[in-house]
């Protein structure tokens, strides 16, 4: 029995080849689960508490945050993101949470607000055209709309 796949009917060893190639064309086609930023971990997160907790206080518990605000230090920013991919498509959100921890002067936690996926935008171009208001013209009216144009009556030229 050396060479029992040899020994199949043909038409058996057809399917078992043809079955092989379909699961290994369709294991490309496996969804991708990707995470990037902060690494949520709800226990910690709920710990943080308003006129309790001070800036030293929150880095400890939840670590340096993913961002500071823009235009001052007294915010702090914990974003996390979900996202799934199939074979070569764009990767989609699937799940985001963005914690943002505000301080007072002081540096004592003011107020922490929690958003989700809710905030996501989708953002579609329109091509390689950008719309423009006022009057279309064709490439032709672009090149050749000044022929005549050049002092005619009611043209403003150097006589006036």
């Amino acid at each position: 029995m050396p060479n029992s796949i040899l020994s199949f009917p043909a038409p058996r060893a057809r399917l078992i080849v043809l079955g092989l190639a379909v699961a290994l064309a369709t294991s490309g086609c496996a969804q991708l689960k990707g995470r990037q930023g902060y690494v949520v971990d709800p226990m910690l997160t709920e710990a943080i508490t308003p006129g309790v907790d001070n800036r030293e206080s929150v880095e400890k518990t939840l670590g340096r945050p993913t961002f500071v605000g823009q235009f001052s230090d007294n915010e702090y920013y914990y974003v996390s993101r979900e996202t799934r991919q199939l074979a070569f498509a764009k990767p989609r959100p699937v799940g985001q949470q963005v914690l943002r921890v505000r301080f007072d002067p002081a540096g004592n936690v003011a107020a922490v607000d929690r958003t989700g996926l809710e905030l996501v935008s989708k953002i579609s171009p329109e091509g390689d055209k950008t719309p423009t208001l006022g009057r279309q013209r064709s490439f032709f009216e672009d090149i050749f709309g000044n022929i005549g144009a050049v002092g005619a009556p009611g043209a403003a030229g150097p006589s006036q």
